[in-house]
C-alpha cells in the first residue's frame, strides 16, 4: 500500500503544480475564448493528465527514496543485507526482468514496497522493522510478492489508469466550474473567480473518488502479485 500511498501523493502534487501552471498561463480564457471548447479542453487535459501520471511514475524511484529515507544497497555491508540482495537478485531472474534496486529504510512498521519507470528499472525497498519481526521464509516471501508487481508491470499499468482518472477529474472539473459560473453567476466567458472556486473544489471531490476507483484497481492487481510471489517463492 505504500507504493500506491506514495504514487498518488506524488501524482497529486504534480497535478497540483501543472493545473497552477495552466491558470498562470491564461490557457483556461484562451480555451473558452468562444466559449467553452470541450474538443480543445478534452485534449489539453489529456496531455496534462497523462503527463502528470508519467512524469510521477519516471520519478517514482527518486520520490520514493527521498520521501522514506530509503538507503540503496550497492554493496553489503553484513550478512543480513548480502542475504537480501541475492533473495531478490535469485527472483528477480526467475521473473524474468533486470536486477532491482534493494534499499532498506528505517521504520517500525512491517512494510516492503517496489516502484520503478519499468521491469528492469525498478526499486525494492524494505523496512527495517519488517527484517527484524519476520523469519527469513516470511520475509522472502514478501520480496517475491515485490517483485512479482514489478514482473507484472504494475507500476506502469497503474500510471496509464491514472492518467485516464486524471484527464476526466480535469476535465469535468472545469466543465463544472464553467458552468456554474456562467449559468448561476451570469458570467459572459464563464471565466469569473467563482469558475476557479468551484474547478478547485470540483478537482478536489473527484480527486477524491478517482483515488477511489485507482484504489479499487490496485487491490485487484495485489491479488495477481499473491499468486506470482507464491510461485517466485516456491509456495
Amino acid at each position: 500500500m505504500k507504493r500506491i500511498f506514495l504514487f498518488l501523493i506524488t501524482n497529486m502534487a504534480i497535478m497540483l503544480v501543472l493545473s497552477i501552471t495552466m491558470s498562470l498561463l491564461g490557457v483556461g480564457p484562451y480555451l473558452s475564448e468562444a466559449g467553452l471548447n470541450y474538443q480543445s479542453l478534452l485534449m489539453f487535459t489529456a496531455v496534462m493528465g497523462m503527463g502528470g501520471s508519467l512524469i510521477s511514475l519516471a520519478i517514482s524511484k527518486w520520490t520514493a527514496k527521498r520521501m522514506v529515507g530509503a538507503e540503496v544497497i550497492n554493496a553489503p555491508a553484513n550478512q543480513e543485507q548480502k542475504w537480501l540482495l541475492d533473495t531478490v537478485r535469485k527472483q528477480a531472474e526467475a521473473a524474468g526482468i533486470g536486477m532491482p534496486e534493494v534499499a532498506i529504510y528505517h521504520s517500525p512498521d512491517v512494510n516492503a514496497f517496489a516502484t520503478g519507470m519499468n521491469k528492469n528499472n525498478a526499486l525494492v525497498a524494505v523496512s527495517t522493522g519488517l527484517l527484524s519481526s519476520m523469519s527469513r521464509d516470511e520475509a522472502e516471501a514478501v520480496l517475491a510478492h515485490e517483485v512479482s508487481h514489478i514482473a507484472n508491470g504494475d507500476m506502469v499499468t497503474l500510471a496509464l489508469i491514472q492518467g485516464v482518472v486524471n484527464t476526466f477529474v480535469m476535465f469535468l472539473s472545469r466543465v463544472i466550474g464553467h458552468t456554474v459560473d456562467k449559468v448561476v453567476f451570469k458570467t459572459e466567458r464563464g471565466q469569473g473567480p467563482a469558475f476557479y472556486i468551484t474547478m478547485i473544489v470540483a478537482e478536489l471531490l473527484l480527486g477524491i473518488l478517482a483515488s477511489i476507483v485507482v484504489m479499487w484497481f490496485s487491490r485487484q492487481r495485489e491479488f495477481r502479485a499473491d499468486l506470482g510471489g507464491a510461485n517466485l517463492a516456491g509456495r
